[in-house]
């Protein structure tokens, strides 16, 4: 990856102002990348929230990893490069590095048509998405908080409660004139009391994942450096955290790149109807048919997952 950055300067600002000190980079995707299928994706899916986009340019606001500041940037696709102009006060650095694993810039994808080859069912996806990767949740922290908050209600609810919380308790940043929130970061999110539409133990469960995080625990190099196994075991110790989550937390919040997510209910059908299988797979023919995939078994399944979605649309309707 090439890069050229300018690190911004500013003051701190506190929850609900927003920030405009500036900084850009620029990212060199490697291997098979589009922006628009990026974006068009996020609008597709509710539980990022992302917020801002058109067809040539993605606004996104987050919180830095080991940091609570939040930053907005902008992505911009130039002559196969992007160009990103960051709003805010943080780690250029770090901002850098947490840009490239959301939009999964940060795998070497010059191997991702090979899959392709073996797997002719994936090349034709390949085809009809191309430059599509997974777009992922912010953090870690992030995808497990939504995780914990979308438990046992419906994804648009949920996803409500995610904005609102942003906007109540996370920070405000402007860029080009939007104004957009952050998800609350951990050191805000572990004094939560209470907040509407959080049941049950919901806000205890959140607490204790602020102070997970605050300790290190989701840290995303740490959990695509450890094998899948192991990091998916670490993950569910996390209270209110199991099977699906905890895949959910590493594949699409660490932004681990071959992973197979057994425990997502829809992959199954999602493979019967690419494969035109009467029923969907069992456990052993779905390991057995995503061989072919490695070492790109997450990137794999979103294309899959798409393909359900856009015969389906049950997930937009949820």
């Amino acid at each position: 990856m090439s890069m050229a950055m300018s690190v911004p300067s500013g003051s701190v600002v506190k929850s609900g102002e927003s920030k405009t000190s500036t900084g850009r980079f620029v990212l060199q995707p490697l291997g098979p990348f589009s922006l628009q299928a990026s974006i068009a994706f996020q609008e597709r899916f509710t539980p990022a929230a992302y917020g801002g986009a058109s067809d040539d340019h993605l606004h996104m606001a987050f919180v830095v990893d080991g940091n609570e500041e939040a930053v907005g940037v902008c992505v911009r696709e130039h002559e196969g490069k992007l160009l990103c102009e960051m709003h805010g006060e943080v780690d250029a650095q770090a901002a850098y590095a947490q840009t490239m694993r959301i939009l999964s810039l940060d795998v070497d994808g010059r191997a991702w048509p090979l899959v392709g080859q073996r797997d002719p069912v994936i090349g034709q996806l390949q085809a009809r998405y191309p430059g599509l990767r997974p777009v992922c949740f912010f953090s870690p922290y992030e995808a497990a908080a939504w995780a914990l908050i979308g438990h046992r209600i419906r994804i648009a609810q949920a996803a409500g409660i995610k904005v609102r919380m942003a906007r109540e308790l996370g920070q405000a940043v402007e860029i080009h004139g939007e104004r957009m929130y952050a998800f609350p970061g951990p050191d805000r999110l572990r004094k939560l009391e209470a907040f509407p539409g959080l049941f049950g133990r919901k806000v205890e469960y959140l607490r204790q994942l602020a102070l997970a995080t605050l300790d290190g625990k989701l840290d995303a190099a740490y959990l695509r450096a450890l094998p899948q196994e192991q990091a998916l075991e670490h993950l569910k110790t996390l209270p209110g955290v199991g099977d699906f989550s905890a895949q959910l937390i590493l594949l699409r919040g660490a932004g681990a790149p071959d992973g197979l997510a057994a425990h997502e209910p829809r992959l199954g059908r999602a493979i019967a109807l690419a494969y035109g299988l009467k029923s969907p797979p069992t456990a052993e023919e779905m390991e057995r048919i995503a061989e072919a995939w490695r070492p790109y078994r997450t990137w794999a399944t979103l294309l899959l997952r798409v393909t359900l979605e856009a015969a389906t649309h049950e997930i937009a309707d949820e």
